[in-house]
C-alpha cells in the first residue's frame, strides 16, 4: 500500500488555478520532496492531503483512505507542521504539547522515544512561553507536536523556511532517524539544495509537476551543455551574456553566471560556439578577469531548464 496517492488534482482560488491537475505516489518510509518556488502550489497540496482543504476535481488517498470521505481518520495518521509557526504564543513550550497529545488521547510520556532527538534541544526551555523562542527552536516544538501522536505519515510544509543553517542541518538529521522508523515524510521546500536530501522529489512551477523522480536522476537527465561565467562587472556580464545568440538562457549563481549553450547541429555533443570565441566577445564589452569553465548541472539548473521548456 502507498503512504499517499494523488490522481488529478486541482484547486483554483478566484479563478486562478493553484493545481492543475498534480499527481503522485509516495511509498511508505520515504522522505519524498516536493521542490519549487513561492506560490508554485506546494501549500495547497499539502492541505488538501491533509483534508484540511477540498480540491475541486481529483482523488486523494492517504494510508489507503479517501482525504474526503475518510477525513476524520486520516487525521488520526498524519502529523502536519505548517509552514508558519501556528501554536499558542502564550503557553509555554510543555503546555504546547500537552495540549497536542490531550487531543489524540495520548501523553508526552506515552511517545517521548518518538520524539526525544527532537525535544531534547528545547526541554531546558520547556516552561518558556512558545512566542518567546528562537526561529529553530520554534521549529522543534512545531514538528515535536506533529509527531507526539505517532503518525504514519508527516508533513513539513517549508520546514526550513527563516531559520538557521545549523537548524536546518538538525531537521534532515531528524527527518532521517524517523524515517528509519518506517514513517513517510512529504517536505516541501523553495531551497534546491534539499533536494538532495529527498528519496524522491518533484519539481513544482505554476501548480503543474515539472518532473518527478530521483535527484540523481533528474540531474542526469540534463540536456544542454552548462558553462560558468566569472568577471569583474557581474551585472553588465549579465546583460551582454544574454546577447550572445549562442547562449539560451543565463542565470546567477552564486559569485558566478551559469550559461546553457545552443548546439553544433552537426555535432550536437558540442557547443555551437568555443570558450575561447565567447570570452572574445566579452572582452569586446570589456569585461576583464573572464574565467568560462565547463560544469556539471544541479538540481536548481536542472529546474530552470525544465521550467523554460
Amino acid at each position: 500500500m502507498k503512504a499517499v496517492t494523488a490522481q488529478h488534482i486541482k484547486k483554483s482560488y478566484n479563478g486562478v488555478q493553484a493545481l492543475k491537475g498534480v499527481s503522485l505516489e509516495v511509498e511508505e518510509g520515504e522522505i519524498f520532496g516536493i521542490i519549487g518556488p513561492d506560490g508554485a502550489g506546494k501549500t495547497t497540496l499539502f492541505r488538501i492531503l491533509t483534508t484540511l482543504l477540498l480540491p475541486d476535481s481529483g482523488s486523494a488517498m492517504v494510508k489507503g483512505f479517501d482525504v474526503i470521505k475518510a477525513y476524520k481518520l486520516i487525521r488520526r495518521k498524519v502529523g502536519y507542521m505548517p509552514g508558519r509557526f501556528s501554536l499558542y504564543h502564550d503557553l509555554t513550550v510543555v503546555e504546547n504539547l500537552r495540549i497536542f497529545a490531550s487531543l489524540f488521547n495520548t501523553s508526552i510520556e506515552e511517545n517521548y522515544d518518538l520524539i526525544k532527538d527532537i525535544y531534547q534541544h528545547i526541554e531546558p526551555f520547556k516552561k518558556r512561553r512558545a512566542g518567546a523562542l528562537s526561529g529553530g527552536m520554534k521549529q522543534k516544538l512545531a514538528l515535536s507536536c506533529a509527531l507526539i501522536h505517532r503518525p504514519e505519515v508527516l508533513f513539513l510544509d517549508e520546514p526550513t523556511t527563516g531559520v538557521d543553517p545549523l537548524s536546518r542541518k538538525e531537521l534532515w538529521e531528524m527527518l532521517k532517524k524517523l524515517k528509519k522508523q518506517g514513517i513517510a515524510i512529504l517536505v516541501s521546500t523553495p531551497y534546491m539544495d534539499e533536494a538532495s536530501l529527498c528519496d524522491r522529489i518533484a519539481l513544482i512551477q505554476h501548480g503543474i509537476f515539472l518532473k518527478t523522480e530521483t535527484p540523481q536522476k533528474i540531474i542526469a537527465q540534463f540536456e544542454n551543455i552548462l558553462w560558468s561565467v566569472h568577471s569583474k562587472q557581474m551585472f553588465q556580464l549579465l546583460k551582454d551574456l544574454r546577447s550572445n545568440p549562442h547562449v539560451l538562457s543565463c542565470y546567477a549563481f552564486g559569485d558566478t553566471h551559469h550559461i546553457t549553450v545552443e548546439k553544433k547541429k552537426a555535432a550536437p555533443h558540442e557547443a555551437a560556439i568555443t570558450i575561447a570565441e565567447l570570452e572574445a566577445f566579452l572582452k569586446e564589452k570589456g569585461h576583464l578577469d573572464i574565467k568560462i569553465d565547463p560544469i556539471q548541472a544541479g538540481i536548481e539548473d536542472s529546474f530552470l531548464e525544465l521550467a523554460n521548456k
